[in-house]
């Protein structure tokens, strides 16, 4: 596996397992198949209720804790400082853990300022030895960035071929904060896996189209969290150390990109008063 080392010092895994739409029952079975393909780093959050999932799994796995990253994040309904400092209590509990490796804010409603002071203080307490956000767009995530004690150590934000975010690595660079993908493969969207490009590309270095998607992130220096319910594309997934693509053919794929969200904005107010209900 390889690393990227935080702004504070920890390292973190370049490549995870996500399990946003895993359900309850099957997380524990899922996280578990990951941990013996090799995952060494497991995503999850309190929206997607399949933390003891990830617990349970962890648990059992003969892993020591330390060789683990556990990633979490608070949900809008938990924003504001002492409703968040529960949260990260009750996460810790689910996830059966006395720390967490990276917390993040799930989104940028509700009091996230609250929410980050308390993240702040549990970093301080050893809950949480990173803290850091989720779907900030560059405008709050400089906002921010500019009014807390602790910077974010993580932007995780939507991320791949169609959607590069290359305003938004620029800023976090300049921050000091490193960028991670979700959806690295667009959840399927605007005919990823059947793209002529990437079926090219992986075809000459004998990969499919999802290991060559990773590779490109991983390449452009982002850290990615793929997600899959059947062991063996977990396996496939994880199988993207053992090949490099050229500078032509990074040329190629960043041509692909489109700049524009495959799946929400929070720059149009139908999808802000959508995520409200889970502020109320």
């Amino acid at each position: 596996m390889e690393y990227v080392t935080l702004n504070n010092g920890v390292k973190m895994p370049k490549l995870g397992y996500g399990v946003y739409q895993v359900s309850p029952d099957e997380c524990e079975r899922c996280v578990s198949d990951a941990i013996a393909v090799g995952y060494r780093s497991i995503d999850t959050a309190q929206a997607y209720a399949n933390e003891e999932g990830v617990g349970r799994a962890v648990q059992k796995s003969g892993v020591k804790r330390e060789e683990l990253f556990l990633t979490t994040k608070i949900w809008i309904s938990n924003a504001g400082e002492e409703k968040a400092a529960r949260s990260i209590d009750e996460s810790l509990k689910k996830l059966g853990t006395d720390y967490i490796d990276l917390m993040l804010i799930h989104q940028p409603f509700g009091d996230y300022y609250g929410t980050y002071r308390a993240m702040e203080k549990a970093y301080r307490q050893g809950k949480l030895r990173a803290i850091g956000v989720s779907n900030f767009y560059p405008d709050r995530f400089i906002d921010l960035a500019n009014f807390c004690e602790i910077k974010p150590a993580v932007n995780q934000i939507e991320t791949h071929v169609f959607q590069q975010q290359k305003t938004a690595r620029e800023v976090l660079k300049k921050y000091g904060a490193q960028i991670e993908s979700w959806g690295p493969f667009a959840e399927g969207k605007n005919g990823i896996f059947t793209n002529p490009t990437l079926t090219e590309i992986g075809a000459a270095h004998g990969k499919s189209v999802a290991q060559t998607a990773l590779r490109f992130l991983l390449q452009s220096g982002v850290v990615v969290i793929p997600k899959s319910v059947r062991k063996e594309r977990m396996a496939e997934n994880f199988d993207v150390f053992d090949f490099s693509l050229t500078d032509e053919e990074m040329e190629r794929i960043r041509a692909l990109d489109t700049a524009q969200s495959s799946f929400f904005s929070h720059y149009d107010p139908q999808t802000v008063e959508w995520f409200m209900i889970f502020a109320k």
